[in-house]
């Protein structure tokens, strides 16, 4: 199985001086977290890193010692122009990829593995976890203009696996008609394409702010090598 991890985000929202990646949390940085469940996964055999050619040195001399081989792909100025690159640096042969963002250093190998058995049946799938809270739709003026049930409603996650040439097509839609969307899920769902829900459970947190640090900190501090 292919994976293409999404690295090229900067740490604005974690009022970080460089990309959030190369931040150092329980003595690893956050993406050597995340290759670390990629490497044990059974399922991936290729992985390709999209990051900023300003990151370039830093994420490959972490990525050079790695137990395999990684291939680095130049990113885009969004996530979706980066994933579009990725795309463009799978090997000729990949039949179906998976998506998963660099910061979701918690990820465990066994969510990889389920992710690419359900996709390599040819259906497209996305990690997620049940929502807890209750969601309110709130209009221009903060005022709650619905509360849908929470029955109905999941956060979205990654990885997310896709059949590649489904995916290209979807982002080659998505470039002639300017659509922006924030996950590769969502291009699929303007196509009318079918996409499936994988339980990942709540513990597969993006690390986004200070506070999701202190959260990846004190569940990555308990991890035995």
């Amino acid at each position: 199985m292919h994976l293409l991890i999404a690295a090229a985000g900067s740490g604005s929202r974690m009022g970080a001086d460089r990309n959030k990646l190369l931040l150092k949390i329980a003595g690893r940085t956050i993406l050597e977290w995340t290759l670390k469940a990629a490497f044990a996964s059974k399922s991936i055999n290729w992985i390709g890193i999209i990051g900023q050619p300003k990151d370039k040195s830093s994420i490959c001399s972490i990525i050079n010692d790695s137990v395999m081989s990684v291939k680095w792909i130049d990113g885009g100025s969004t996530r979706q122009q980066s994933v579009q690159r990725g795309l463009s640096g799978l090997p000729d042969d990949a039949e179906s990829v998976l998506i998963h963002d660099g910061a979701r250093c918690l990820v465990k190998p066994f969510v990889f593995d389920e992710i690419a058995k359900i996709v390599s049946s040819g259906q497209a799938v996305i990690a997620a976890s049940q929502v807890t809270d209750t969601i309110k739709k709130v209009g221009k003026n903060r005022e709650i203009i619905d509360s849908p049930p929470r029955s109905d409603l999941w956060s979205a996650q990654t990885p997310q696996g896709f059949p590649v040439d489904k995916l290209k097509h979807a982002h080659s839609e998505a470039i002639a008609n300017d659509w922006n969307v924030t996950d590769d899920a969502s291009l699929f769902e303007r196509l009318g394409l079918p996409v499936k829900i994988y339980d990942a459970g709540p513990s597969n947190i993006k690390v986004t702010t200070p506070f999701d640090l202190v959260i990846a900190e004190s569940l990555l501090s308990t991890t035995k090598d």
